[in-house]
């Protein structure tokens, strides 16, 4: 009988084939290129960022912003209030100040105690627990300045600016 040839007793058939690394290599030479040229498309303006024709318009924007409008502003005394809960009491530092329009300076300031006493009794009137809500400063600024309108009368009074809000 003749020998057959075992294809596993072959020198070749012994050593496993190696996988070929170009698919590696080409994979990341495209992930390079594609990169590269994504940022150049973002830089130049060409996909969804601002490229040098934004730059132009950039700079009429800034030229197109109306002047700020003069103001004047009323330093309101610190207020301390008091606020009763079940477990002993509490007390709320109120500072703030008034933005009023610069014409109508003299008379907010000849008002200034009848804006304290409607400040005061409305944060008295605030439950301690409304407090807790991270959003209440929104809420009393809102209703504070509404209150301060109706005392200083329409277009006096622009805004409450808020410095100290802190309860003991």
């Amino acid at each position: 009988m003749a020998a057959t040839a075992d294809p596993a007793a072959t020198p070749d058939a012994a050593a496993p084939k190696k996988r070929s690394k170009l698919p590696l290599i080409l994979g990341f030479v495209l992930a390079i290129l594609g990169g590269g040229g994504g940022f150049m498309a973002v830089r130049m303006g060409l996909i969804g960022g601002a490229g040098a024709a934004d730059e132009g318009h950039a700079a009429d924007t800034l030229a197109e912003v109306p002047p700020i409008v003069p103001v004047a502003y009323v330093a309101l005394d610190p207020l301390m209030v008091n606020l009763p809960r079940e477990s002993g009491r509490q007390f709320l530092r109120f500072v703030a100040q008034i933005e009023v329009v610069p014409d109508h300076l003299a008379e907010v300031e000849s008002i200034k105690p009848r804006i304290v006493d409607v400040m005061n009794g409305y944060l008295r009137a605030v439950e301690p627990a409304d407090f807790e809500d991270p959003a209440v400063l929104g809420r009393l600024r809102a209703q504070l300045l509404r209150r301060i309108q109706v005392v200083a009368g329409p277009d006096r009074v622009r805004d409450v600016l808020v410095q100290e809000f802190v309860l003991n």
